[in-house]
């Protein structure tokens, strides 16, 4: 070790970042949901929003059920849950939920003729690389983090690229959502019950080994995206991340969801979810 002092991270808040957006409406609408189906371990949910404009792929909303959001009578509802847009068809939106928890498992249990509540596109999407890569680019997912990936590789696709998509579930019970995703897909589970046995990081590796002139975009857990934040830095590989974290406003006001930048705290909900992976300070994960 070279015993130089690391660079200090302010303290303060960083500018807003700029960055592909579409602004939500004001306040919160009123959605139908159209449809339900399962996928593996999954549910995905599907609204009609007629009074939104259309997101961009990486963006996310706030989600509420309009009825029976909360605890008992007399206990305080439930905040909203962020989601991101797995796929959006003209006026239609789908999300994709795990229900782990009292919230998520009440969106869950919504059927068609209910009505959702919900704020939104929220936060800055993705963007094209910097620089163009020469033989394309890779998607990693991790879990429930498909989604905002499913939605982005059908915008790749749609102009003319060809991305590979590396996937990783816990279990084969999981893989079911990597149907929804179009183009080239590997997988990988924790357990080996399909696909490649062990972490999607390692086919992230393995791939850039063979060729790293390529663009990553990440969503998943906050692990496996420290893990390909620190192997793109490795290789000075161009990265895209989209964080995940609890938010209880989802557009800036409570400052619940900042993240440790190498220029100060982000807030995730409005200078995020998608953060260039070379912003991000190696502590980011630690609180």
């Amino acid at each position: 070790m070279s015993g130089a002092t690391p660079p200090e991270v302010e303290v303060g808040l960083a500018a807003p970042e700029p960055g592909p957006r579409v602004e939500a409406p004001f306040g919160r609408r009123a959605c139908p949901v159209i449809a339900t189906e399962s996928v593996g371990a999954y549910r995905l949910l599907a609204v009609e929003d007629h009074h939104g404009p259309a997101p961009l792929p990486g963006q996310f909303y706030m989600l509420a059920a309009a009825d029976g959001w909360g605890g008992e009578a007399g206990e305080r509802p439930y905040l909203g849950r962020a989601f991101s847009v797995c796929r959006s068809r003209g006026t239609r939106l789908e999300f994709l939920l795990e229900r782990i928890g009292p919230g998520t498992d009440r969106l869950g249990r919504l059927s068609p003729g209910e009505q959702m509540l919900l704020v939104g596109p929220l936060g800055i999407g993705f963007s094209e690389p910097a620089a163009p890569s020469s033989t394309g680019v890779l998607l990693v997912a991790g879990g429930i983090g498909i989604a905002p990936i499913v939605t982005w590789a059908e915008a790749l696709i749609a102009s003319g690229a060809q991305p590979l998509t590396l996937a990783g579930f816990r279990s084969r019970a999981h893989t079911s959502a990597a149907q929804l995703l179009g183009g080239d897909v590997q997988i990988a589970t924790d357990d080996g019950s399909q696909g490649h046995d062990g972490f999607v990081t390692e086919l992230l590796e393995a791939e850039l080994e063979h060729d790293d002139a390529r663009a990553v975009y990440a969503c998943g857990p906050p692990m496996m995206l420290e893990a390909v934040r620190a192997i793109c830095a490795r290789r000075a590989v161009q990265a895209q991340l989209a964080l995940e974290e609890a938010m209880a406003c989802g557009f800036g006001a409570c400052f619940g969801c900042v993240v440790r930048t190498t220029t100060g705290y982000r807030r995730i909900c409005v200078d995020g979810p998608i953060i260039d992976a070379r912003d991000l300070d190696e502590t980011w994960l630690e609180r």
